[in-house]
């Protein structure tokens, strides 16, 4: 069987090595000393001044959205896992909906002043895929509207932008620690934000709203994550150059074996140090898609509908019609990735929708249009270095 995802797990010796300290210490939780390296940890790898541990992307979420004093209307897109508007709606505010752009799949900073009522209060945008928003045209709009930013990074470990990490942008980033993820801590999630005030709101929010030993100053929820979570991410962060680095290789492999598909390609477009999180492929028609699907399921190879349906038709909110994004979540399908995938599966994975398109398998199978299918760092990065792939 291939799964559409693995977890990778480092040797069972070095999650042990941490795990004897924790009996020691018998101090599991509560801002332990794991977690505080952690992040310190963190930080060092990225770059950046300030984050916080928390238990998982979406308190992440609600803990942007309530540290913020959003109230009213909440912009975002339709175009993101579940969690991204149910947090808006779980705070008390209304998620309103603007269409994506149809080659990188983020939200069209092109449609969204015209969404901005007087009840407007925030952007709430997904970096699809670890695929970077349009973020100076984001920021142009939310200063000239007096807008907050929030952005759902959760697919973004290691992405760089303009030479920073993507973890810098917006008023307040999250992300996603969860075993799914290319870095994870089994579960566990990320807050950044590069203003001071704003973390301590949330570090004293994350502990219940304790300001002392007997005070509280603000309301606040338990966010808390525990020691052996973040022993995982102590062990992993390791290992994640080799990660990134093997998921590049493979991501590469699937431009190169699936270049006679007809299919569209994520347009990478602002990603520096792009990290290959997922490989998203939209096919002509629904009907090719399911029919793909099915015959990937066949060979017990399985895919996911990442992100079907459209969050503007979840049964909680005000519907809406999305023309781009409606049509794109119908016909997306993200093909297997992860660390130990091995590239004869992903070559079996490739053959397969080949024959579903009726290509002759022992085609050679050469990206005519490379060239077209990949932009910015990863072109050049493939045209320096040829895949030498027989």
């Amino acid at each position: 069987m291939i799964p559409v995802t693995k977890p990778f797990l480092p040797a069972e010796k070095e999650f042990k090595g941490y795990v004897k300290t924790i009996w020691e210490r018998q101090w599991l939780t509560n801002n332990g000393p794991l977690v505080n390296a952690l992040e310190l940890k963190l930080k060092e790898y990225l770059g950046i001044d300030h984050l916080l541990y928390v238990t998982n992307g979406t308190i992440a979420l609600q803990l942007a959205i309530k540290a913020l004093g959003l109230t009213g209307e909440v912009i975002t897109t339709p175009f993101s896992f579940v969690a991204t508007t149910s947090s808006i709606v779980w705070q008390g505010c209304e998620p309103v909906f603007v269409d994506i752009d149809a080659g990188t799949f983020n939200i069209d900073p092109a449609k969204i002043e015209a969404a901005i009522t007087a009840k407007t209060t925030a952007i709430l945008a997904t970096h699809v895929f670890g695929n970077p928003c349009d973020i100076d045209a984001i920021k142009k709009i939310a200063d000239r509207h007096n807008l907050k930013v929030i952005y759902d990074a959760a697919h973004c470990f290691g992405v760089r932008y303009k030479n920073k990490s993507i973890f810098e942008y917006g008023d307040i980033s999250i992300t996603s620690f969860h075993a799914t993820k290319l870095f994870h801590t089994i579960e566990g999630g990320g807050v950044f934000t590069k203003q001071p005030e704003l973390l301590k709101k949330m570090a004293i929010m994350r502990n219940f709203g304790y300001s002392g030993v007997d005070t509280f100053s603000d309301q606040g929820i338990n966010a808390k994550n525990c020691e052996l979570h973040a022993a995982m991410g102590l062990c992993n962060l390791n290992h994640v150059d080799e990660i990134l680095r093997q998921r590049k290789k493979l991501y590469s492999h699937y431009l190169y074996r699936l270049g006679k598909l007809d299919v569209q390609f994520q347009k990478l477009e602002n990603a520096e140090d792009y990290n290959y999180a997922y490989f998203p492929v939209v096919f002509k028609t629904e009907e090719l898609m399911k029919e793909s699907k099915e015959k990937l399921e066949l060979a017990q190879i399985y895919c996911r509908r990442y992100f079907y349906p459209s969050l503007s038709a979840l049964p909680y909110v005000n519907n809406s019609t999305m023309p781009v994004c409606d049509s794109i979540a119908s016909r997306i399908l993200c093909l297997p990735l992860y660390h130990t995938l091995a590239t004869s599966d992903l070559d079996l994975i490739a053959r397969l929708l080949l024959r579903v398109q009726n290509f002759d398998e022992n085609d050679k199978l050469k990206a005519t249009h490379f060239g077209e299918l990949i932009t910015g760092q990863i072109e050049s990065e493939l045209k320096k270095q040829p895949l030498n792939i027989n």
